[in-house]
């Protein structure tokens, strides 16, 4: 395991544990760059913008035309909850927003109506995921999405409260039959206003807290997509994958974040291809290591699931990450087609080196 992905294995731990005992006020940074970056970060917020207006309401039923006319059985239930990313902020329709898209993309490989319920609101942290639970519970979801991080790094929660409340969240809905992928922190020191000294300290915080919101995640019984970098140089060559605050995605962008989730959201259910590939075809690389450094390899991977590999005395020890091969989404020019997830790949059984550092490109925004 390189330095980097060691030191941030050890971090997450200790953020982790802090928040299962209740510590909330550990945190990432120095109290000597406090002041540095209160500066460097109003000058990013003023650099970015805002968007005006809320996202548009997705809500309803997706897939008629994929579901079997014969099939009585009522949608199935996909909740959404979290931030703007999760609520869809930056674009103009509603069928752009990650919820659409992804239920669009679950009822075509389901053959099933799929319900949509999205209670994420911009501006969320992980505090407010409970009321969000709260929100959702009614509708009976199936399974959930969870996006949330940005704002508890830009807010300056402690992360050890911001993780210990998405375990709450995802405990919840596990314990209430619902199934969980949560996609994790993005990589804050992409976003392109952001300058250094803070580009390289936001980088830093934010990969620390997806690898602890990572051992969360899968200690509560859900699993984690890392939304990191993803997309790598892409983002950076690309403008039209961002908004017109150049922070959050475009409908281009968001599509692209959907293309990863859908894999790892259809295997939660049991919806993936699970049997030996036929002759010539690659398996999705997989390795098992211990959770700490599965998470931080996972945080500078992106696009990496990560999930529950097995218990030790009583505890989630081990965990497999998979980098799941990308389903183009319905209606878009590569339907139908797989698309595999970018960069080098880890082979089975091999170690966190398999998974090194994601280059400092652009990500998808909270």
């Amino acid at each position: 395991m390189g330095g980097s992905q060691a030191s941030r294995a050890r971090v997450a731990r200790r953020i982790a544990t802090a928040a299962a005992y209740g510590g909330g006020g550990l945190g990432l940074l120095g109290v000597g760059l406090a002041g540095l970056l209160l500066t460097e970060s109003r000058l990013a917020v003023r650099a970015i913008g805002l968007l005006e207006g809320d996202p548009p309401r997705a809500d309803g039923v997706y897939g008629e035309a994929f579901a079997d006319p014969a099939d009585r059985r009522a949608p199935l239930v996909l909740a959404f909850l979290g931030d703007s990313t999760a609520a869809g902020l930056g674009v103009q329709r509603a069928q752009e927003t990650p919820g659409a898209l992804l239920a669009a993309g679950l009822a075509s490989v389901a053959e099933r109506r799929v319900r949509l319920v999205n209670v994420a609101r911009s501006g969320a942290r992980s505090s407010d995921l409970a009321r969000q639970v709260e929100a959702v519970l009614p509708a009976r979801p199936e399974v959930a999405v969870v996006m949330i991080g940005a704002n508890d790094v830009t807010r300056h929660a402690p992360a050890a409260r911001s993780v210990r409340e998405l375990g709450e969240a995802v405990g919840r809905l596990v314990s209430a039959g619902c199934r969980v992928v949560v996609g994790t922190c993005p990589d804050l020191g992409t976003i392109k206003p952001v300058r250094p000294p803070l580009r390289w300290v936001a980088r830093r915080v934010s990969r620390q807290l997806a690898a602890a919101q990572t051992i969360a995640v899968v200690e509560a019984g859900g699993r984690t997509v890392s939304l990191g970098s993803l997309l790598g140089p892409e983002f950076a060559a690309r403008p039209e994958l961002f908004a017109a605050d150049r922070y959050h995605p475009s409908a281009q962008g968001y599509a692209t974040a959907a293309m990863a989730l859908l894999p790892s959201l259809c295997a939660v259910l049991e919806l993936w291809p699970q049997d030996v590939p036929a002759a010539g075809a690659a398996a999705e690389p997989q390795a098992v290591l211990p959770m700490a450094m599965a998470a931080a390899a996972a945080a500078g991977r992106s696009g990496t699931e990560v999930s529950a590999a097995g218990p030790e005395n009583g505890t989630w020890r081990w965990a497999t990450l998979k980098q799941r091969f990308r389903l183009a989404l319905p209606g878009s020019e590569e339907a139908g087609a797989a698309v595999p997830a970018e960069g080098p790949e880890p082979r089975a059984g091999a170690s966190a080196n398999s998974h090194p550092e994601a280059d400092d490109a652009g990500a998808t925004k909270r």
